[in-house]
């Protein structure tokens, strides 16, 4: 029942930021599958879904132009921040923005100071985490719908609720796909 009601509430969140009726109810039933899945808690995983809805609304107000680099990836109420922005200011600017959201724990800001990414730049980063994800399930011994990937340029971060040899595994399997130039690990361990 707590989890209907989560889900209810998440449905309710996403239609208050202006969404689609065909986006909640699609939304909606996309994250009952998902928390079925997860370590986390569904207050959690919401909780999540939230933060990256009020990440992504708060860096396009403060960022117009650059809003649309910049990736807001919360789990376990901890932010990692992909993506490319113009300057250490707006870098740093970025940072502060989604430090400042009720319920984050902590932010990994990895925005990197460049240009956009081109078209095939994206396309490579969505193929290498298909990749990794895709040899995680084919592993009985990482627990892949439970490990969440995130690629930019090539850079593969990982995030979960994962114990100490899950956390290797998977590791070793990210570090050795094909294409894969690193891996940051942002696992936090559990017993």
């Amino acid at each position: 029942m707590n989890k209907l009601v989560y889900i209810a509430l998440a449905g309710l969140v996403v239609s208050q930021l202006q969404g689609c009726a065909a986006a909640v109810v699609g939304g909606a039933a996309a994250t009952g599958a998902s928390v079925a899945l997860d370590r986390r808690t569904t207050g959690v995983f919401v909780g999540d879904q939230e933060i990256e809805l009020r990440a992504q609304k708060r860096l396009k107000e403060a960022f117009p132009k650059n809003a649309g680099s910049i990736s807001t990836t919360s789990y376990n109420r901890q932010v990692l921040l992909t993506g490319q922005v113009q300057d250490e200011t707006i870098r740093t600017r970025a940072g502060e923005i989604v430090k400042g959201i009720p319920d984050v724990r902590a932010v990994y800001n990895e925005l990197s100071i460049a240009g956009v990414a081109s078209l095939s730049e994206d396309a490579n980063d969505t193929a290498i985490t298909s990749k990794v994800k895709a040899r995680f399930l084919r592993d009985e011994t990482v627990p892949g719908t439970k490990i969440k990937v995130v690629t930019e340029m090539a850079v593969v971060y990982l995030m979960g609720l994962v114990t100490q040899e899950e956390a290797h595994l998977a590791t070793e399997i990210a570090r050795t796909t094909n294409g894969v130039a690193k891996v940051v690990i942002l696992f936090e361990l559990i017993n």
